[in-house]
């Protein structure tokens, strides 16, 4: 692509003027498109894909709106009703508080059950309920998992796209740009952990966070024929101190600076959270800052 004719870089893709008249002759000429069909659109028209295949749709999507957001283009409006974000995460009686469980951590018969269409609604209302931050939609490509015991449901993971940009994170890695956008798809993000409110178990999240790691490699690479080479979660600086990632050997490698990762002209401040890295591949740092492995 001439560099000429581009007219800026958004989630690590340059965007020529031709795609950006494109796409805005595409929202002109179809007044009743939705946001996410111009985004899936768009990836089959430019084969913008994943490296299993897919459509890059959710980093589109980010693309879009930072571009709407500069003046480049005008995106259609919102169509509220076709948002899962905005969707009532209903309340049943599985979801619903039980009596409280105190056990030795290493007393759980631990197993992880990957979630699927049938029960991921009880996966969203139990973040909903229990969860500090509540349910919304994880980014891009991801994973979630029910862990379970003989007592039931103890924990609820999930994994998902990795932020686009952390400042320590990055310097820990010491890749560049051009690479940090090449490979990033190869770091996950652990963007949910839960351990139910009635379970009480010193321990009991470190081992999980342990357990998961180990098998999340090969699950991942199971769904999106390639695989992981490292982990990253982001703690609430003034919420939790971290103690279970430090104890299943993940890395604290600094701190956010208090902004969204849409946020370009740091007009929203958000919580500092520290940052935590988990190797998933010897190497990895080799293969980040080269190469990508297929």
């Amino acid at each position: 692509m001439d560099d000429q004719q581009i007219v800026g870089r958004y989630c690590g893709r340059p965007f020529s003027r031709q795609e950006i008249e494109w796409i805005g002759a595409l929202i002109s000429g179809e007044p009743s498109i939705s946001r996410q069909q111009v985004s899936k659109r768009f990836c089959e028209y430019a084969g913008w894909r994943k490296p299993d295949g897919g459509l890059k749709d959710m980093s589109c999507r980010v693309a879009l709106l930072k571009m709407s957001r500069s003046g480049i283009l005008r995106l259609p409006v919102r169509k509220k009703s076709q948002s899962r974000a905005n969707k009532k995460v209903s309340r049943t009686r599985a979801g619903a508080r039980a009596a409280d469980i105190y056990k030795k951590a290493g007393e759980f018969d631990l197993q992880f059950q990957i979630v699927n269409q049938t029960n991921s609604a009880l996966w969203n209302e139990l973040i909903s309920r229990y969860h500090y931050q509540g349910y919304t939609p994880l980014p891009g490509a991801q994973l979630r998992y029910f862990v379970q015991a003989e007592e039931g449901i103890v924990a609820l993971l999930g994994f998902s796209a990795a932020a686009w940009s952390a400042e320590a994170r990055d310097r820990w890695i010491g890749w560049d740009g051009p690479h940090r956008k090449q490979n990033l798809q190869y770091i996950v993000n652990n963007s949910r952990f839960l351990i139910l409110p009635w379970i009480h178990s010193k321990g009991l999240a470190s081992r999980i966070l342990s357990k998961a790691v180990k098998r999340l490699v090969g699950d991942w690479h199971a769904r999106y024929n390639y695989r992981p080479l490292l982990a990253e979660t982001f703690v609430e600086r003034d919420r939790f101190k971290g103690t279970c990632y430090k104890a299943a050997g993940w890395r604290c490698v600094g701190e956010t600076k208090g902004r969204g990762k849409l946020d370009v002209a740091s007009e929203y401040k958000l919580p500092v959270k520290t940052i935590w890295v988990k190797p998933l591949q010897v190497d990895f740092r080799a293969h980040l800052c080269g190469e990508p492995i297929g």
